[in-house]
């Protein structure tokens, strides 16, 4: 649709988000339905758990009350989720810094689920409004308006599937804290009592077998840069000077690879 609620820079989860409504909504209901939220029509919104409650004024003198919500994950799939995000480093990484990693869904894919709604019966809402029809413009508008908030703290995505920021933070660092823990464990247990002989640290005397080196690329197209995001630095010059890096980036890497492949070789 070429009227969008949000801006071109939207965040992808923004845009995914309100995306599923413009692939399943009615378009002349939900064209109202963006107006509203533009216009400030959505009077409250807050969260009850992980269900939404909002107030619209409509036509009428009253607002209307509209509830909102998703299938909760239980806590077995919680843990399953929680856990899939602690093994890639980069997950955590971003999450704890609130951002939404770009293949998120994959962790929930891989676990059977699926973050966004899939379709219409994936959210359950309801409008005091009299139109009979699911989704009103009520309930378009605090659809659309849940993308701001998205925008603003990805993890409201999560609190409607059933767990809060805190919760996921808390059980990530945990994760990540009982792991590293185990292989600090086993090292003192091993530890030498004499001191090590540092010039000799990274010797090893044997032919290796370079068929057994393989070299493959990132399982993800993420970078360190990505991570740390946008320079501290005044708009345009931090994307401009990211743009750079990423080129310096990607050119070094390709370098890198060149020289692996060919190191050795006769």
């Amino acid at each position: 649709m070429t009227d969008s609620y949000s801006p071109p820079n939207r965040e992808w989860w923004t845009e995914q988000w309100i995306e599923v409504l413009e692939r399943i909504g009615f378009t002349q209901r939900l064209a109202r339905a963006r107006n509203y939220a533009r216009q400030g029509n959505v009077l409250s919104l807050d969260f009850v758990g992980a269900k939404v409650k909002a107030m619209v004024q409509g036509t009428a003198p009253e607002p209307y009350e509209v509830s909102f919500s998703l299938d909760r994950f239980t806590d077995e799939q919680w843990s399953y989720i929680i856990e899939s995000m602690a093994e890639r480093a980069i997950f955590s990484a971003k999450l704890l810094a609130g951002e939404m990693p770009q293949n998120i869904q994959d962790v929930f894919t891989a676990n059977g689920l699926s973050l966004f709604p899939f379709n219409k019966f994936d959210i359950h809402s309801r409008c005091s409004c009299p139109d009979p029809a699911n989704p009103c413009k009520h309930i378009g508008a605090v659809y659309y308006l849940l993308g701001d908030r998205f925008s603003e703290d990805p993890f409201v995505l999560f609190q409607l599937r059933g767990r809060s920021k805190e919760e996921i933070i808390s059980a990530l660092r945990k994760i990540r804290s009982s792991g590293s823990d185990e292989p600090q464990t086993e090292i003192a247990a091993v530890r030498p009592t004499t001191p090590l002989d540092r010039d000799r640290l990274w010797n090893y005397d044997e032919q290796l077998e370079s068929s057994l080196i393989v070299i493959t690329p990132p399982p993800s197209s993420e970078t360190v840069l990505d991570v740390l995001g946008l320079l501290p630095i005044e708009p345009p010059a931090n994307q401009a000077a990211m743009e750079t890096l990423k080129s310096i980036y990607q050119t070094v890497s390709i370098a890198a690879v060149q020289t692996a492949m060919t190191a050795g070789s006769p």
